[in-house]
């Protein structure tokens, strides 16, 4: 069944097969991930219908009926869209009229393909965004809870992979607790243009039928809508690049810890650890104990990195209106959606399993760290900036550089910074208010 089609159907030739095959593409499979908005749209739209008069009440309340009725073998997940249907909205459209008859049939008035299927990646990219935040929000509280536990555990800082300044695990963990929250701020970006009403628009050009557009938008739960028709086409592939920064912002933050997780793993750094249970082993080496978990969500986040610049060669240079390519849209960011959610879980898993060392900088091999902060008590004492640099700088070149006190205070702006956490929280509850 095709929503466009407009004869009877007759037996295909190996070639209409091969072309429907190719068109439809893997449809099937995503279009599946659309069934609820599709479903909730449908309801929406022919509650509208009726106010304008092209649908009894009667005729309504039997399409909402059905449509009920369709979205309840979507949550216990039986719903399935048959061979041969196009997409997931002739399957809706094809069982409401087994179930309901020629009034099935009316559902579609004021509506194309184009505004249905970009109502439904609206809504669903708006539900899938809503619980990517929660998710960061509990990994961003879990960052925010070990800061605190490990404030006064000393950590070396590295600049060039080399000895730089004391630092402490309150201010590593601290610091992926505000990257998360900066990253909050692209996926309430994305969210702002994914919560703009497509309905009504049509192929791109409106409709001659009287339609409601503000009523679908308050009953879609939309804060606003896309007022120019045309606009609200050429939103399709933007708002899913949009959406791929936004994803793409949280994967740079979680391949960086990551990555800074498997070097503080190694033997030769030895700063944290995890449960043998969650890591992996080697067929031949019986100490191995590997962070395979970190290391396949840095991979995963690369590629979703890569997601960006694979939906810019998409959809780049397409004049305004509706192209086919959109349709390739969905495989390429729904997996990255899928895929952000999954590390975003399995992270947090992590980080209620991580084991801190403690008196890292005990080691005398970490001595050189506190120079900067030999130099600094010099200057306090009067010594030119300048002059105490050269004197630190020279004990350390004759091996006679000694600092006794690697005590550092946490509670100033002092040579490891203030955490200011609650500043940080602060920030982060008040971006996340636009998903409650």
């Amino acid at each position: 069944m095709k929503l466009w089609q407009n004869t009877t159907e007759t037996l295909k030739s190996s070639i209409e097969e091969m072309v429907e095959k190719f068109t439809i593409g893997q449809d099937a499979i995503w279009d599946l991930y659309l069934a609820e908005a599709d479903i909730k749209g449908s309801l929406a739209h022919t509650s509208m219908l009726y106010t304008i008069g092209l649908l009894t009440e009667k005729e309504m309340e039997e399409l909402h009926q059905g449509l009920e009725t369709i979205l309840e073998s979507v949550y216990d997940k039986t719903f399935k869209i048959d061979e041969g249907v196009e997409d997931v909205h002739s399957q809706v459209e094809l069982l409401l009229t087994q179930m309901k008859g020629e009034v099935g049939k009316k559902i579609h008035a004021g509506r194309s393909r184009n505004d249905q299927s970009l109502l439904d990646i609206k809504l669903f990219i708006k539900s899938e965004l809503t619980q990517i935040a929660k998710k960061t929000e509990t990994v961003f509280n879990s960052l925010i809870e070990l800061s605190e536990k490990y404030k006064n555990d000393l950590l070396p800082g590295y600049t060039h992979f080399q000895l730089a300044m004391p630092s402490s695990f309150g201010l590593w963990f601290g610091a992926y607790a505000e990257s998360l929250s900066d990253d909050l701020e692209m996926i309430i970006a994305a969210y702002k243009m994914a919560n703009k009403n497509p309905l009504g628009s049509g192929a791109g050009y409106g409709s001659s039928f009287p339609l409601e557009r503000k009523f679908t938008t308050n009953l879609l739960g939309f804060e606003t809508l896309n007022y120019n028709v045309v606009y609200a086409q050429m939103t399709r592939g933007k708002m899913e690049k949009t959406t791929a920064m936004a994803l793409s912002g949280i994967a740079a933050t979680l391949t960086k810890f990551s990555m800074d997780v498997c070097l503080y793993m190694n033997q030769n750094f030895g700063f944290i650890s995890f449960p043998k249970e969650l890591t992996t082993g080697s067929s031949i080496m019986p100490h191995k104990k590997n962070p395979d978990i970190f290391e396949l969500i840095r991979a995963k986040c690369n590629r979703i990195q890569a997601l960006p610049n694979e939906l810019t060669l998409l959809t780049n240079n397409l004049p305004s209106g509706y192209h086919r390519d959109m349709q390739l849209t969905k495989e390429c960011l729904f997996p990255a959606i899928i895929t952000l959610k999954a590390c975003l879980d399995m992270l947090q898993i992590m980080l209620e399993n991580i084991i801190v060392k403690k008196d890292i900088l005990s080691d005398e091999k970490y001595l050189n760290l506190f120079t900067v902060e030999a130099v600094n008590q010099l200057v306090l004492k009067g010594v030119p900036f300048r002059e105490a640099y050269k004197m630190v700088s020279k004990q350390v070149e004759e091996n006679n550089f000694m600092y006794v006190n690697k005590s550092l205070n946490h509670s100033h702006e002092g040579s490891i910074g203030n955490l200011n956490n609650d500043k940080i929280k602060i920030e982060f509850l008040k971006k996340l208010k636009i998903f409650i």
